[in-house]
This record gives C-alpha cells, structure tokens and sequence, in this order.
C-alpha cells in the first residue's frame, strides 16, 4: 500500500484503507473516499491535489491525500 499521493497521474487506484483520526476519516468518507472505491489521481499543483472520486472531482490537501492508501 501507498498513500495516493504516489499514484501515478490517469491511472485508477482501489483506496485500500483511510488513516487519520476519526474526525478525518469522517471528512474522507463523507467526499467519497471509502475503501474499496476508485479514485484516480488527476493532477498535483501547489500543496493540493486534483482527484476524480466516485465520477467527482475534489480538491484535497496533500496531508490528507496521505491518509488515503491505495
């Protein structure tokens, strides 16, 4: 497992965990991110990231991002 940070830009990736206090969990799954869905990484620009989740495009932090693991 990586965090998303890592995947390659286009490629789609299966979240395999959420780390993170509870409260950030929360936050991940409430966007979409849940173990066991898509997310593919769009684009990285200036400490955000670009991810197309659940046919959605979200803009989350790169902290975050590295919670998610793939």
């Amino acid at each position: 497992m990586i965090p998303l940070i890592f995947a390659e830009e286009g490629q789609p990736s299966i979240i395999k965990k959420i780390g993170g206090s509870s409260e950030v969990k929360k936050h991940l799954e409430d966007m979409g991110f849940v173990p066991g869905s898509m997310a593919t990484l769009i684009t990285q620009n200036n400490g955000n990231i670009i991810v197309n989740v659940k046919e959605t495009r979200v803009a989350i932090s790169k902290e975050m991002a590295q919670k998610i693991m793939i």
